[in-house]
């Protein structure tokens, strides 16, 4: 059986403040809560089950649609805030996380897949990581030295963001929205085929139409909005036809590993 990791990261949206470009945290989290409302009906989707790596910032304000989607989806922390970090915020995250969800919370990604010690995470009760995307990104990181696939770190279980099998392409949500769909859907095929599971991870901000109005880089706000809606919807009943829909601390429970 293949399996199909889908996760969000759940955030208020402040891309603009990487580029220099104010924007207000109520409208951060407005733009977020848009692109949730959007991809809405996916996660209402019985047969998907999905991670939701969220920030404790993004769930406090809205309590009661994290705690409605904690009945069906993983819940996973996204650290405190997703404009800053100090390490007292992995273990205050998922307190906070868990107390809205009543549900333990197991699974930590990094904002931008930054650098944490895999020590402070063990310290902070959690089970698993997904914090590496192991490709070379120009201005980012490179980790083409690391694995592609699952892997234990210092003790502590990782799960990289899927990459293609030889040239290590990756399968994230920037060439979701950049590659023609078949390309994207063959690399992402011949990667749930070739490793029996694929991990890929979007924002629900990239499915509303209001970052265009931002002034961010064409390429990180194209195919927006209902496009990108219907574009996930095919990616979605392609991969359904190849495996099955679990989150990540399902797939480690059931011994995927």
């Amino acid at each position: 059986m293949r399996h199909i990791l889908l996760s969000f990261d759940v955030e208020e949206f402040d891309m603009p403040l990487e580029y220099n470009q104010p924007i207000a945290l109520s409208e951060q989290l407005e733009i977020g809560r848009l692109g949730l409302e959007a991809i809405m009906p996916f996660l209402k989707d019985k047969n998907i089950t999905a991670t939701l790596f969220t920030t404790a910032t993004y769930a406090i304000h809205f309590p009661d649609t994290i705690r409605q989607l904690a009945t069906q989806h993983e819940i996973a922390s996204h650290t405190y805030y997703h404009s800053e970090f100090e390490n007292k915020h992995l273990l205050a995250s998922k307190l906070k996380l868990e107390a809205i969800t009543g549900k333990p919370v197991t699974g930590l990604r990094m904002p931008r897949m930054r650098k944490v010690e895999m020590s402070e995470v063990i310290k902070a009760g959690y089970a698993y990581d997904s914090s590496i995307n192991p490709t070379w990104l120009p201005g980012r990181y490179n980790n083409r030295h690391l694995p592609r696939t699952k892997y234990i770190d210092d003790g502590m279980v990782r799960i990289p963001a899927s990459v293609s099998p030889n040239l290590r392409i990756p399968l994230f949500w920037l060439a979701f929205k950049n590659f023609p769909y078949a390309a994207f859907k063959s690399l992402a095929l011949q990667t749930l085929r070739k490793d029996s599971y694929i991990c890929l991870y979007f924002h629900p901000w990239e499915f509303t139409d209001a970052i265009k109005e931002t002034a961010l880089p064409v390429y990180t706000k194209r195919w927006c909005g209902q496009q990108l809606v219907d574009r996930l919807g095919w990616l979605i009943k392609d991969l359904a036809k190849e495996g099955e829909f679990v989150s990540m601390q399902q797939w480690l429970e059931d011994g995927y590993l």
